[in-house]
């Protein structure tokens, strides 16, 4: 995740503070180094780190832990404050009809985020739509026709015409019955002159309402200079993350935010038209931090109850938390992921209240791929149904006439056994948090979502 050494590196900091009620200089130092550490991994610039570094220090310093809150509850709450401030508040997006500029360097997603977005207003009940304007990207048509379908958004480009203005003016007419309208533009390796001129002249004809400069998860340092003369050219109103899901680093996009005085808009976590979501900064940092994102995870599992009801009518994804673990659920949260999301995902939404029992899952616990599933689900097909609902009960013999069945290897048989064992350890110490912390902490989250009341992390 974006940042995540920060929220490994600090939880960890913050450990060697439980129980005690002052917090010395020394102490207080070793975290803020570690908060700095880790926002200069990530590529955050050297100011913007600093600036947070001080602001931390001058409030640990200054004010006095609330009574009955330890020391690393109090750190934690300033932590938290202060890394919301730094990312900015949540951008304002208006559900009705509007104009939305994309742009950004080449590579950095912008087609693909452009059919998300538009899918994104669909749900809200908006009729939406693409217009292509970039002529120097051999392909960005048919790209753009292709994720517009996926979308089942409309779209409109001239693969014939090689001027990105009349492209638009055309655009505009056609599409001008829909809701909202979102406007794809070209982009370069560098920002070069020309690339200026143009989002200058479309952005005059266009006159859109929304602006979003749109990043690439890996850009560092250089996100400042980026930032800066998009702004000046047009005006940004918000930042998109893209490739949210890779080992990038993510500073970047805390450096274009400050530089632009915006705050980021949404995220993009994958290739897929759903891989897209509203950033919410509250749950962003609570994630971080080890504390969770229950909004963020009850959205989810709704969703992905209402999606999966056709298949799955007698299943509900919250019968994980509860009872045995069975093969038979492995198999459902197997196919409930391209909805619900990988379990690692999942977990990262779930509170560990900074003691982060559900951090040290072994990697085979969340390392499912796409290609395994297919193998699990064909082993899984040859066991009977005692075997489903008792994988305990399956030893060698049984290994060996599965694996004959499913024409597979008894090693792969194995494999899947041991890891509906991992799963089940997740799973079980999901279900050790309590209701009792799951019920206090969704009804802060209802009421808004920030840190709440700090007892919830003793």
């Amino acid at each position: 995740m974006v940042l995540g050494d920060l929220g490994t590196s600090l939880r960890t900091s913050l450990d060697k503070l439980r129980g005690k009620s002052r917090i010395s200089e020394e102490e207080l130092s070793e975290v803020i180094k570690d908060i700095q550490r880790a926002l200069l991994g990530a590529d955050v610039e050297v100011e913007l780190v600093m600036s947070l570094s001080d602001s931390i220090r001058k409030r640990a310093s200054n004010q006095e832990p609330p009574p009955g809150a330890s020391a690393s509850d109090h750190v934690l709450k300033i932590v938290y404050e202060e890394l919301v401030n730094l990312i900015g508040g949540s951008s304002n997006i208006p559900l009705h009809p509007q104009k939305i500029l994309l742009v950004g360097l080449q590579g950095s997603g912008k087609t693909t985020t452009a059919a998300k977005l538009s899918r994104w207003f669909s749900t809200k009940g908006l009729s939406s739509s693409i217009i292509q304007t970039d002529t120097f990207r051999p392909g960005a048509y048919d790209q753009t026709k292709q994720m517009a379908e996926k979308a089942e958004v409309t779209f409109y480009g001239d693969s014939s015409s090689n001027d990105p203005l009349e492209i638009l003016q055309s655009g505009m007419k056609s599409v001008q019955n829909t809701d909202v309208c979102i406007i794809d533009t070209a982009g370069r390796h560098a920002l070069e002159d020309d690339l200026i001129l143009e989002l200058k002249k479309i952005d005059n004809i266009a006159k859109p309402d929304l602006s979003f400069l749109i990043i690439d998860a890996a850009l560092g340092q250089g996100a400042k200079d980026q930032a800066k003369l998009f702004h000046e050219a047009i005006g940004i109103d918000g930042v998109i993350i893209t490739k949210f899901d890779g080992t990038a680093k993510g500073g970047g996009a805390l450096t274009a935010v400050n530089e632009t005085n915006t705050s980021i808009a949404f995220i993009g976590s994958g290739e897929t038209i759903h891989d897209f979501e509203r950033f919410e900064p509250n749950g962003f940092i609570s994630r971080l931090l080890g504390m969770g994102d229950l909004k963020q995870l009850t959205e989810r599992l709704e969703r992905a109850m209402q999606e999966f009801a056709d298949e799955e009518e007698d299943w509900d994804p919250m019968s994980l938390l509860k009872g045995p673990f069975t093969l038979l659920d492995m198999r459902r949260q197997m196919r409930a992921m391209n909805k619900m999301g990988p379990l690692d995902q999942i977990i990262d939404l779930m509170p560990s209240f900074g003691k982060g029992p559900l951090n040290n899952l072994p990697n085979d616990a969340i390392d499912l791929t796409k290609d395994r599933l297919v193998i699990y689900e064909i082993i899984m097909d040859s066991m009977t149904s005692s075997e489903l609902k008792n994988p305990r009960t399956i030893g060698a013999s049984r290994i060996e006439r599965i694996a004959r069945g499913s024409g597979v290897g008894e090693d792969e048989v194995r494999e899947l056994l041991s890891q509906h064992r991992n799963m089940e350890k997740g799973i079980k110490q999901m279900q050790g948090l309590g209701q009792g912390d799951i019920k206090r902490a969704m009804k802060r989250m209802q009421k808004g979502g920030g840190m709440g009341n700090i007892d919830l992390f003793k």
